[in-house]
């Protein structure tokens, strides 16, 4: 095992060059966000008693969601306030368009490149603590089942009450001292996990690498996750889905889309499964066997790395439009088990704003406004761009990471787990590359560096033998 790489031998700036990322904005976006106002103020509603809490990263600014759950009968009451995004951007004018071409906030391993200007993503916008500030405030009444009863969003001023993150929430659950704003997530996330199975949702559970920077340099880990991190998605997933019904049944919209997996790539699954000795009854749904599935195994971590072809061909689809006026045909999200939209990341996330202002005007009874609706083509499509981006930017940074990592150890053997029969996961450090020789699936494996090369960033090694 071997130390960080010094952090002056990582130079991230090469990614930002290739694929052209500029932080800074044009001189008249930047002053309007300086000076943003709330444009909907006169008709916000006063939510201030509620003792909202924000769940994020540690040390993260840019504060899009606060949450509340509260006891309803036996049911339950979430309320989720949403910076109001739409409410600080001026319609038409040079921020407006900025973000338009950005589409979303990109993140690298030494930071961001954001959507937003600071001052307004982590100032004027952020629901930061003790701080009022505008939000989208969405209501959703649940049964003792977690299913939902009603569900409506509306403009508030909201003060959020604390700034939690994941590993702190979590320790504090396992401590008996969990906040109470936030002491029935847990219930509320396994409900509404369990509400996913049900209607055919695939959670796929695999290993994600970060770049880590720490005071001797970076390092590769995989990125730890919490059972507070599951149940708080719950929360953002649950809003999505009831802004798709909202939209939906306006006519008008924004979705997420990721089409069902096909029945022939189930039933391979399913062989696969059965290759690696992973019991999976008949009459046991995909989601169902996917949540029971110790991945802490190398049979089980390969069986689910196999399961990511079921979750193909994610996009964007506008609807109430001139360009498409139906909603498309397969209008669910395989992941989510029902027609589903992004609406609770506006400050990170351009398609949010204009879902959001659809909401906000479905459940006004009040036309959408023009500047959004006119735009909801345009932002699907720049969504889809920006997420081709956003993706190959983060696996540039991986690769450059994990190149420089390992260049001075070429030749060197290192135990791993097939993850797939040309792909391996490296203990130590988290490195995921391919592999040459067909390893065999499931296994622990010896595997040899054979390249690691920084200039192409390509790092990949040949299998050895397979361990007992």
């Amino acid at each position: 095992m071997r130390g960080p790489v010094p952090s002056s031998a990582v130079d991230f700036g090469s990614v930002r060059t290739e694929f052209e990322l500029v932080e800074d904005f044009p001189a008249a976006a930047a002053a309007e966000a300086q000076a943003v106002s709330d444009r909907c103020a006169q008709g916000r509603e006063d939510r201030r008693d509620i003792e909202f809490v924000t769940i994020d990263p540690p040390g993260a600014k840019d504060l899009d969601q606060a949450v509340h759950i509260a006891a309803e009968g036996a049911g339950y009451l979430v309320h989720y306030a949403i910076a109001d995004v739409g409410a600080l951007v001026v319609p038409g004018g040079a921020l407006e368009a900025e973000t338009r071409k950005r589409g979303q906030t990109l993140y690298l391993p030494d930071g961001s490149v954001p959507l937003h200007p600071r001052s307004l993503s982590e100032g004027a916008g952020s629901l930061l603590p003790e701080q009022d500030r505008p939000a989208a405030l969405w209501e959703i009444h649940l049964d003792a089942r977690g299913e939902v009863v009603s569900a409506t969003v509306r403009r508030a001023v909201v003060r959020s009450r604390a700034q939690l993150d994941y590993e702190g929430v979590q320790a504090d659950f396992d401590a008996g001292r969990v906040h109470p704003s936030i002491a029935l997530l847990p219930e509320v996330g396994a409900l509404r996990a369990a509400w996913g199975r049900a209607h055919g949702a695939i959670d796929l559970r695999l290993p994600a690498q970060e770049a880590v920077e720490g005071a001797d340099g970076w390092t590769l880990r995989i990125e730890p996750r919490t059972d507070f991190d599951a149940h708080n998605a719950q929360i953002s997933l649950l809003t999505g889905v009831c802004a798709a019904a909202i939209m939906l049944k306006a006519g008008m919209g924004l979705l997420r889309t990721l089409p069902t997996a096909p029945d022939g790539a189930v039933a391979d699954l399913r062989r696969t499964a059965a290759a690696l000795g992973q019991d999976w009854p008949q009459q046991v749904g995909v989601g169902d066997f996917l949540a029971g599935l110790d991945v802490s195994t190398p049979q089980g971590l390969a069986v689910m790395s196999d399961a990511a072809r079921l979750l193909r061909g994610s996009g964007y689809a506008a609807f109430g439009t001139a360009q498409a006026p139906e909603p498309p045909a397969d209008r669910g999200h395989a992941g989510v088990g029902a027609p589903y939209a992004h609406v609770t990341a506006p400050l990170r996330r351009l398609a949010d704003r204009y879902a959001t202002e659809v909401c906000l005007a479905a459940c006004a009874g009040t036309p959408v406004p023009a500047w959004a609706s006119d735009a909801l083509d345009d932002v699907a499509e720049t969504m889809r761009r920006t997420n081709s981006l956003a993706n190959k930017v983060d696996r540039a940074c991986i690769d450059l990471t994990e190149a420089v990592i390992l260049a001075d150890r070429v030749g060197e053997s290192f135990s791993a787990v097939t993850m797939r029969a040309d792909q391996v996961l490296i203990d130590e450090p988290a490195v995921i590359a391919p592999c040459s020789g067909a390893p065999p699936e499931g296994r622990c494996v010896t595997v040899r560096l054979e390249t690691a090369d920084v200039t192409s960033r390509k790092v990949s090694f040949v299998y050895e033998k397979a361990l007992a």
